[in-house]
C-alpha cells in the first residue's frame, strides 16, 4: 500500500496520480552500465583482475536499483481534498496542503521537457514557500487537475456560505 493510500482521510478518495518522469533513470543508468562494461573488461582483461571487475559490476547494478527506489518512492496526488506529496525512502519529505488552501501551482519545462513530457511543478502554499518538485511526469496534466478540484471546492465552499447567509437571514425577525 502507498503512502498516499495509507495516509486517506475519512471520505477522502484519490483523483489523479503521477510520479516522477522515467528521464530521472537515463543518467543513472548510463553510468551503471559504463560502470558493469568496464567491469566485464576488467575481469576478462586477467587473471588478477576479477576482484576489481567485480566490484564494479556490483557498484554498476547499485547505481541502477538506487535510480529506481528514487523514482519508485516519489508519490503525488490529487484527492477530492488535498494534494499529497511524498518525496524520498530514507530520507522522506512530505506535503499535505488541503486544496482551498493552495494559492498557486507554477510548472516550469524546458523544450526537452515538453517535448518529453516532463517538468518541475512549484506548490505554493497560503502564506508558504514555494516547494519545486523536478522531473515530475505530465506536470501541465498534474496542474489542471489541482486547478479543476481547487475550483470546485471553492465552489462548495461558496454554496454553503450563500445557503448559510439565505437561512440566517430567513431567521432574522423582522424589525
Amino acid at each position: 500500500m502507498s503512502y498516499v493510500e495509507k495516509n486517506l482521510n475519512a471520505n477522502e478518495t484519490i483523483l489523479y496520480r503521477t510520479g516522477l518522469h522515467g528521464i530521472v533513470l537515463v543518467v543513472p543508468s548510463l553510468f551503471g552500465v559504463f560502470l558493469i562494461l568496464v567491469g566485464i573488461a576488467t575481469i576478462t582483461a586477467g587473471d588478477d583482475a576479477w576482484l576489481p571487475g567485480l566490484f564494479l559490476n556490483g557498484l554498476g547494478g547499485l547505481v541502477i536499483f538506487f535510480a529506481i527506489v528514487v523514482r519508485n518512492s516519489t508519490e503525488m496526488a490529487v484527492t477530492n481534498k488535498r494534494v499529497i506529496i511524498k518525496a524520498g525512502l530514507f530520507r522522506r519529505k512530505t506535503i499535505e496542503l488541503f486544496l482551498s488552501k493552495i494559492e498557486s501551482i507554477g510548472v516550469e519545462q524546458g523544450l526537452l521537457g515538453r517535448m518529453l513530457g516532463y517538468g518541475t511543478i512549484v506548490v505554493r502554499g497560503t502564506g508558504g514557500t514555494a516547494e519545486p518538485f523536478k522531473k515530475v511526469h505530465s506536470p501541465l496534466e498534474f496542474r489542471r487537475q489541482v486547478q479543476q478540484h481547487s475550483e470546485n471546492i471553492h465552489n462548495e465552499i461558496s454554496n454553503v456560505r450563500t445557503a448559510a447567509n439565505t437561512f440566517g437571514n430567513a431567521r432574522t425577525p423582522p424589525r
